[in-house]
């Protein structure tokens, strides 16, 4: 009963906070929601079972690994804001092809990540319900893809990212209280002795893929790049960071707090596996958990939707208008949703993704050779060659 009240306390406590005009209003913030929507989409869901059953003890390293891979590439990202903000749009007719190949791979990019989103939403809805088998999982799936296409056709980027910012400061809310719950749970196991050190169980080149098949649940931040017609250049490079940081922040501690709690042998992975870890944590944490992840995979994917709209109409010079991009969307989605699992639909993205962030790396190497920054320059070759390695080696944490 304590901890239930803890929990709701700083639910109520982190939802107020949010909702204060000093921060609902800042320019920063409401910028900062963009990829904070996508960045804790569903890391705090699926990443915690996933890392627990593969890697154990060393599963809050694996995590910071993965956000400081995510944070270089952001850095890269950031830089090629600040290259077009001092030199323009035109560097060239190389730079610029591979601008309009990277912008497309990030199109299709979302477009597998919407599905990765509302599939973890479907499966979480009919969690705790007697309907809780896959086929109603989809179903409820394909009616949300029905909702948000019809959302965006008709109203527009601006009716979505109403509904997003109550999303995002709803699910915030709840990580907070989650991470309370999980505190509280951790400190009295570490007080009896009760922690529990489970040992690496993905070794070697396939616990290397498995993480590769990850970068997915770390991505989001690069939707600053696009906030251009609503804020310069400052404001998105640091929007894009303070994101970074404050979700780097909830995912490393969220998962220290639970690597060292739950028996690896007791874990089933599924993608819904957190609800049942966290009925041994506190009898609220479920409804809540199921509550954060509805809000987080819709944010989530109205995020990603508005950003491969937007990035499709860009790429086929407006021959492609948001409103068709939503539905080629939801059609593609669609498919995979009944074709595939939600951890192949996660290694699917991140490889997708993966080809963006490479591309972008590449991008930023050439503009730093170009201005003889040669440390900088060899950096982000790497990050290029790393992210295509990804695209190739990416593997699903089932397979």
């Amino acid at each position: 009963m304590v901890i239930d009240i803890a929990i709701v306390l700083a639910v109520i406590l982190a939802g107020l906070m949010l909702w204060m005009p000093r921060v609902r209003l800042s320019k920063t913030w409401r910028a900062m929601t963009t990829p904070l929507a996508s960045i804790i989409g569903s890391g705090f869901l699926v990443l915690g079972p996933i890392l627990v059953a593969s890697y154990g003890m060393y599963a809050p390293l694996v995590m910071a690994v993965l956000c400081a891979g995510a944070y270089l590439y952001g850095t890269a990202i950031r830089y090629n804001i600040g290259v077009i903000e001092t030199l323009g749009v035109d560097r060239g007719r190389g730079i610029d092809t591979l601008e309009t190949v990277a912008s497309g791979a990030l199109g299709f990019a979302y477009i597998i990540s919407v599905a990765y989103y509302l599939n973890l939403f479907g499966a979480f809805a009919v969690s705790l319900t007697p309907l809780n088998t896959p086929f109603y999982a989809k179903l409820v799936t394909t009616a949300v893809y029905l909702l948000i296409v019809t959302v965006g056709w008709t109203r527009g980027f601006k009716s979505l990212e109403q509904m997003e910012y109550v999303s995002v400061s709803v699910k915030l809310a709840i990580i907070a209280g989650l991470l309370i719950g999980l505190a509280i749970f951790f400190e009295d196991k570490a007080t009896h002795s009760g922690l529990i050190f489970n040992p690496l169980v993905e070794t070697g080149w396939a616990g290397i893929t498995i993480a590769f098949g990850l970068i997915v649940t770390v991505q989001g931040f690069e939707t600053s790049r696009y906030l251009g017609a609503e804020y310069n250049s400052q404001i998105r490079a640091t929007s894009m960071r303070w994101a970074q940081w404050v979700s780097t922040g909830i995912y490393v501690i969220y998962i220290a707090l639970l690597a060292y709690v739950f028996e690896q042998d007791a874990l089933v992975l599924t993608e819904t596996a957190i609800v049942d870890m966290m009925k041994v944590v506190a009898p609220i944490l479920p409804f809540l958990l199921v509550a954060a992840a509805l809000a987080a995979q819709f944010s989530a994917a109205v995020a990603d939707t508005s950003g491969s709209g937007g990035l499709i109409s860009e790429v086929s010079h407006h021959r492609i208008t948001p409103g068709k991009a939503y539905a080629l969307l939801t059609g593609i989605g669609v498919s995979l949703t009944w074709t595939s699992g939600v951890f192949d639909i996660i290694s699917y993205a991140s490889r997708a993704f993966a080809v963006y962030y490479a591309l972008q790396a590449g991008i930023a190497a050439i503009s730093a050779a170009r201005e003889r920054s040669w440390f900088r320059a060899v950096v982000f070759a790497s990050l290029a060659a790393l992210g295509m390695l990804i695209v190739v080696f990416g593997q699903s944490a089932e397979g």
